[in-house]
């Protein structure tokens, strides 16, 4: 089958996850009955909690997570595709969360899990220290469907071209990118991004977002979109929740890479350094 249709989630997460079990009740059957296969939804789907301690504190390991639990209910009762953009998944140490990105089958198994490899610590109108209370991954990670080969990843990722090539040079033509982006680096960045990934890789990207104001004060940027393989926007929210739904068409993915088969074309070199041409 090389047609499909996804839908992203935009969604405005609460710090408790109970709230955003409550919307993913109401809005993944709502994707699947606009005829969706695959249903994905943004980073921080179980909760944004900006509290370092109270975000340990409502964290669960994997078998006892309750959003987790719902989603795969959820991906049974609805017969979807579910990609959980990422929970707060309690370490075994108990002082640190993986931000764990999951892809649910129809029957509510867990197909694919991705740890967060990128870690936000960054500087902006406030400062962001995820690597505080997240362990970062440290393997990327695809997993098949009936349609195509999807790479998960997860919001800052997306700033670290290199991952994504390897994924599409391993055959992933979907590349997913959920994420909780903030305002001033979404207004500046977030689709110049995310067009560039798909034009580098060939490949289709889907990016649901988190969009509004959260607990706390914290802002997301919204603007899920989705990206065909040649760069074009084909679908794109604004700032409200609500949901995105895309036709997706596999056989565009060789199109584009028979057209520019830059994946073919990499060659090994050796690291920077300064040379004197003098000796050349």
């Amino acid at each position: 089958m090389s047609r499909f249709r996804a839908a992203l989630l935009q969604m405005n997460a609460a710090a408790e996850p109970a709230a955003n079990i409550a919307a993913l009740r109401d809005m993944v059957p709502a994707a699947r009955a606009a005829g969706a296969d695959l249903v994905c939804t943004p980073e921080n789907t179980g909760m944004l909690e900006p509290d370092e301690a109270a975000k340990i504190a409502k964290a669960r390991p994997e078998a006892q997570h309750e959003v987790l639990a719902a989603c795969r209910e959820l991906a049974r009762g609805t017969g979807a595709w579910l990609a959980i953009g990422s929970l707060a998944v309690l370490h075994a140490d108990g002082k640190r969360i993986w931000n764990r990105s999951y892809l649910l089958s129809p029957d509510g198994a867990i197909a694919a899990r991705y740890d967060k490899i990128h870690l936000f610590d960054v500087d902006l109108d406030v400062p962001y220290r995820e690597s505080r209370t997240v362990a970062p991954g440290d393997a990327a990670v695809w997993a098949d469907t009936p349609w195509a080969r999807l790479g998960l990843t997860v919001c800052y990722d997306l700033r670290f071209p290199h991952l994504y090539r390897d994924l599409a040079r391993a055959g992933a033509g979907v590349l997913l990118i959920p994420s909780a982006f903030t305002v001033p680096t979404g207004e500046a960045h977030w689709e110049t991004l995310l067009r560039a990934r798909a034009i580098e890789c060939g490949a289709y990207v889907l990016a649901a977002a988190q969009t509004g104001e959260h607990a706390r004060g914290r802002r997301t940027w919204g603007h899920s979109l989705a990206v065909d393989p040649w760069g074009k926007v084909i679908g794109l929210l604004g700032g409200e929740t609500g949901i995105l739904t895309i036709d997706i068409d596999t056989a565009e993915i060789d199109a584009a890479c028979r057209r520019l088969p830059s994946l073919q074309h990499d060659r090994p070199y050796a690291p920077p350094s300064r040379r004197d041409a003098a000796a050349e």
